[in-house]
C-alpha cells in the first residue's frame, strides 16, 4: 500500500471514505487518489445491501486489491478501525505491506458503551475528545456522560445562571479516602462546567465517529449541588453547600410545582444538544428521610394513592418520563428506579449486579448491564499495594473480559432486551486525565470485546497476546494504560495431600523465577516449576522474565501456617458473588486479605447476612486461640459486627463451650477479634457473625443492610 494505490468509494459510504482518506494522509503521508471505478492496486469502499447487521462490515485484502463492504456508514467505520489495527503503530516509510485475508464481522450487542463522570472532577473539552476517540477505536458507540451531581454541576443552563455561578463549584475537596479517620480537606474551590457550545462541539465530534452522546441528569437524589443554587428546589428550604465529599446526601429534590418545572427548564435546554433519543435520568440513591418528615411529600402521598415514600420517588420518575418522552425522547434510569413501580417506557441500567436487569427484562424492559461486579473501572485492578488511590473493590482484567451480559435466569426471548454493556468510571478518586486513562484502559479494551465478539469465542490468553501487541498503538497514541499483564497470580492449594504454592502468569513463553528469603528475584533466582512446596510459614517473592530482563514488579505471597490451614470448611450462606474471594478454603489457606482493600481474593463479602462457619479437623486438634478481622468501611455500607460468637466441643469431656464477645471497632478500618480459649482438644469449631443490621438514617447507604466482610480465621 503506497502512493500508487487508487481509491474509490461508492456514494452511501463517501463519509467514512474520506476519513479514511484522511487517515493514510496523517499516517503514511500521502492522500489516495479518486478514481472513477475500482481497478487493481485498489482500495473500495463498496456499499453492499446484503449484509444484514447495520454495523457489520467484510473486508477483503488480496494481492492486488482491497474491498471494504458496508451496508451503512457505521459498518463502514467500524471496517475502517479494523482496517487501522492491520497497519502497524507506527510507520516509518511511505509504504506498508499488508497481510492477504478476508473478514466477516458484526456486533453482538447494539449498546456498547463508556461512561465518564465528570461531576466529581472535570475534565477538558480535549480530553472528551480524545476518550470519544479511544471509545470509537474499540467500536464503542455510546458515551454516558455524567454531568450533575452533590459535587458539581457541569452543564450550561441559561435559564438559572446560579447553576454555573454556585452549583459548578465546591468550597474544597476531601484528600485522600473517605474511610479516613479523621477526614482531611484541601481548602481549595474547586469546579467549572461546559458551555452549550462545547457541549455541541462534543457531540458533533462524537457523532462522526458514531458515538451518540447519553446526558446524564440526576434526579430526584444526588441533586444537593443543584439545591445549593436553588434552595427551594429542597423540602427544607435551608441553604445547603455543594458537597465536598463523596457519598449519599439526604438534601434531594422535593416533588413540588417548582421542582418539576425547574427541571422541565433544564431538559428543554439539555435536550436540543443532544440528539440522542436517551436522557439519563439517575435514580439511584435517592434518600427518603427529608421527604419522611416533609409536610407537602406526606399529603402527595395520600393524595396520589401511594404506598409510600419508594412509591413516591416511582410518581417523581413517571411524572418526568412523562414529559420526557413528550419530547419525544426515552429514559434511562438505574435500577433503583425500579422501586416502587417502574415507569412505563423506562430503560434500565443495572449497577447493583444483575438482579435488576432479570426483574425489568421479565417485565418487558430494555436494560444494559453495568454492574459493580464486572464493569466498575474505578475500582483496583491489582492486587499490588502501590496502586492508585480508589474507591475500593476489586476488578482484574480477566473478570471483565469473561463478563456476559446475558443473566443466566432469562429466556431466549427475555435476554433480547438485553442492550449491552458499559464499563463505568466514576471520578471521586480520578483527578486527572492519566489517571482516567489508567483506570480505564486495558479494562474498556476487554469490556469492548465483551460487546462485540461471542462468549463461545473468548479465550483469555489470546486476548492478553493480542494486548500485549495492541500496547505499541497505545503507546503511540499516548494513552496512561496499566499495564499488569507481566505479573504473577499466586495461591496456595492442596496437590497430592501436601500444601504448594501455584504461581502462573498469562503471557506465554516467560519464566517466574522467585525467593524465600526476602529478597528481590533476579536472573540468577530459582526458577519455579510447578508445584512448589510449602514446608512452614513462609515469604514467597517472585516475578516474571524473559532472557534479558525482569518484565513485570515483583509479586509477593505471605503464608502463615496455623491450625486450621487445610481443615474442612463450609459456610452459610455462601458469599456474595460478587465477592467470593477464593471460597470458603480461602478463609483457611493461611493466607491474608490486604490491609488497605476488601476486594481481593482472600477478602469474602456478605451483604445483609448473618454467617455461620463450621471448621471440621481431621483429627483431634490443641487450640487455645481462634482469631479474624472484619472490614470496617462504613461510607462503603461494610460494617464490622457488633458481636461474634463461637462454640466447639471439648474432646476430653463431650463438652459444648460457647463463647460470644462483644466486637470493638473503635473507628478503624481494621478491626481484628480474637477468641482466648482456655488450651483445650477439639475436632469441631462454629463461628457465628450475627449481620450488623440496618444502616441508620444520615449515613451512607441508609435503610439498607451492610455488608460483612471476612479474612483468614487463624487458628492456634
Amino acid at each position: 500500500m503506497d502512493k500508487n494505490v487508487s481509491f474509490h468509494y461508492d456514494s452511501e459510504l463517501q463519509t467514512t471514505a474520506h476519513f479514511f482518506n484522511k487517515y493514510v494522509e496523517e499516517t503514511l503521508g500521502f492522500q489516495l487518489i479518486k478514481h472513477s471505478k475500482p481497478d487493481r492496486n485498489s482500495i473500495t469502499f463498496q456499499y453492499d445491501e446484503t449484509i444484514e447487521n447495520e454495523e457489520g462490515y467484510e473486508i477483503l485484502v488480496d494481492t492486488s486489491q482491497i474491498i471494504i463492504k458496508a451496508k451503512t456508514e457505521k459498518g463502514a467505520f467500524y471496517a475502517f478501525q479494523t482496517f487501522r489495527q492491520l497497519l502497524p503503530a507506527t510507520v516509518e516509510t511511505n509504504s506498508v505491506h499488508l497481510r492477504n485475508l478476508y473478514i466477516k464481522d458484526a456486533p453482538r450487542f447494539t449498546y456498547r458503551g463508556m461512561h465518564l463522570d465528570v461531576s466529581r472532577h472535570l475534565f477538558s473539552v480535549a480530553f472528551i475528545k480524545k476518550y470519544i476517540d479511544l471509545m470509537a477505536m474499540l467500536k464503542m458507540n455510546t458515551f454516558h456522560w455524567h454531568l450533575t451531581d452533590d459535587q458539581g454541576w457541569r452543564i450550561e443552563i441559561k435559564k438559572y445562571p446560579e447553576l454555573q455561578n454556585i452549583a459548578a463549584y465546591r468550597d474544597e475537596t476531601l484528600i485522600g479516602h473517605y474511610n479516613d479517620t479523621p477526614q482531611q480537606f484541601d481548602g481549595k474551590k474547586y469546579g467549572g462546567f461546559y458551555t452549550q457550545e462545547e457541549i455541541k462541539e462534543i457531540v458533533q465530534y462524537a457523532s462522526e465517529r458514531h458515538v451518540t452522546v447519553i446526558p446524564e441528569i440526576e434526579m430526584p437524589g444526588h441533586s444537593q449541588a443543584a439545591i445549593a443554587a436553588y434552595p427551594n428546589l429542597g423540602c427544607t428550604g435551608t441553604t445547603v453547600k455543594v458537597a465536598t465529599k463523596w457519598g449519599v446526601f439526604e438534601d434531594i429534590y422535593c416533588p413540588k410545582e417548582e421542582t418539576f418545572t425547574f427541571l422541565e427548564d433544564v431538559l428543554d435546554e439539555v435536550m436540543p444538544l443532544f440528539p440522542a433519543k436517551y436522557i439519563h435520568i439517575g435514580g439511584d440513591e435517592a434518600p427518603k428521610t427529608r421527604w419522611k418528615a416533609c409536610e407537602h411529600c406526606q399529603e402527595l402521598i395520600k393524595k396520589e394513592d401511594l404506598k409510600d415514600e419508594h412509591g413516591l420517588q416511582s410518581y417523581f420518575i413517571t411524572r418526568m418520563e412523562k414529559y420526557i418522552n413528550s419530547k419525544g425522547k426515552q429514559i434511562i434510569g438505574w435500577d433503583e428506579i425500579l422501586e416502587g413501580g417502574l415507569a412505563p417506557n423506562a430503560t434500565v441500567m443495572s449497577w447493583r449486579g444483575t438482579n435488576g436487569a432479570v426483574e425489568a427484562a421479565k417485565a418487558g424492559h430494555n436494560v444494559i448491564m453495568t454492574p459493580t461486579s464486572h464493569a466498575y473501572f474505578d475500582y483496583y485492578q491489582s492486587d499490588n499495594e502501590d496502586e492508585p488511590l480508589a474507591i475500593g473493590g476489586y476488578l482484574p482484567l480477566e473478570k471483565v473480559y469473561y463478563f456476559d451480559p446475558i443473566p443466566k435466569e432469562l429466556s431466549t426471548e427475555e435476554a433480547t432486551h438485553v442492550l449491552g454493556a458499559q464499563g463505568n468510571v466514576w471520578t471521586e478518586y480520578i483527578t486527572t486525565p492519566e489517571q482516567v486513562e489508567y483506570m480505564a484502559f486495558p479494562r474498556a479494551i476487554a469490556m469492548a470485546e465483551v460487546n462485540w465478539s461471542n462468549p463461545r469465542q473468548r479465550d483469555y490468553q489470546d486476548f492478553t497476546y493480542r494486548l500485549s501487541h495492541f500496547h505499541k498503538r497505545l503507546d503511540t497514541l499516548n494513552v496512561n494504560y496499566a499495564n499488569h499483564l507481566y505479573e504473577i497470580e499466586g495461591n496456595v492449594v492442596t496437590r497430592n495431600n501436601q500444601l504448594v504454592f501455584d504461581l502462573q502468569t498469562i503471557i506465554r513463553d516467560k519464566t517466574i523465577r522467585f525467593t524465600t528469603d526476602g529478597s528481590s528475584p533476579n536472573l540468577q533466582s530459582e526458577k519455579y516449576t510447578p508445584y512448589l512446596p510449602i514446608e512452614g510459614s513462609t515469604v514467597l517473592k517472585a516475578a516474571v522474565f524473559d532472557n534479558k530482563q525482569k518484565l513485570g514488579r515483583d509479586f509477593e505471597l505471605i503464608f502463615n501456617k496455623h491450625a486450621a490451614v487445610g481443615a474442612t470448611i463450609s459456610l452459610e450462606p455462601k458469599p456474595h458473588k460478587a465477592y467470593a474471594g477464593s471460597g470458603s478454603k480461602g478463609l483457611v489457606n493461611g493466607v491474608s486479605g490486604s490491609n488497605t482493600r476488601f476486594g481481593d481474593k482472600e477478602w469474602l463479602g456478605f451483604w445483609g447476612k448473618d454467617v455461620t462457619i463450621t471448621i471440621e479437623f481431621d483429627k483431634p486438634t490443641k487450640i487455645s486461640s481462634v482469631s479474624t478481622r472484619f472490614y470496617n468501611a462504613n461510607g462503603q455500607w461494610i460494617y464490622a459486627p457488633k458481636e461474634i460468637g463461637i462454640s466447639y466441643i471439648n474432646e476430653e469431656d463431650g463438652r459444648t463451650l460457647h463463647q460470644v464477645n462483644q466486637v470493638t471497632t473503635a473507628d478503624t478500618t481494621l478491626v481484628p477479634h480474637t477468641f482466648q480459649i482456655e488450651e483445650i482438644t477439639t475436632k469441631h469449631i462454629e463461628i457465628f457473625i450475627p449481620n450488623y443490621g440496618t444502616i441508620q438514617d444520615g449515613l451512607q447507604g441508609a435503610g439498607n443492610k451492610a455488608w460483612t466482610f471476612l479474612d483468614e480465621i487463624i487458628v492456634k
